[in-house]
C-alpha cells in the first residue's frame, strides 16, 4: 500500500464523485489516474472512447463477455 498527500480540494471532489459512482474514495482516484494515464499516452483519444476502453476492460474482466466467431 502506498500513501499519498491530496490537496483538500482534490479529495473533496474525489469524495463527491465516489458518492455519485458508488465507488470508494480510493477507487476514485485510481479511476482518475486510469483515464488521465491513458490520456497522456494516447492523446489523439477521446474522453468518450478512453472511458469506453475502461467500462470494455471491466467487463472482460468480470466475465462478462461472449466469445465472438467469425464465419
Amino acid at each position: 500500500m502506498t500513501y499519498i498527500n491530496l490537496s483538500e480540494s482534490l479529495a473533496k471532489a474525489a469524495r463527491t464523485q465516489a458518492e455519485l459512482h458508488h465507488r470508494s474514495l480510493d477507487k476514485q482516484i485510481d479511476h482518475w489516474a486510469k483515464i488521465g494515464k491513458i490520456a497522456e499516452e494516447n492523446p489523439d483519444l477521446s474522453f468518450q472512447f478512453v472511458q469506453t476502453i475502461l467500462k470494455a476492460r471491466e467487463e472482460a474482466l468480470s466475465g462478462q463477455t461472449e466469445p465472438y466467431s467469425f464465419d
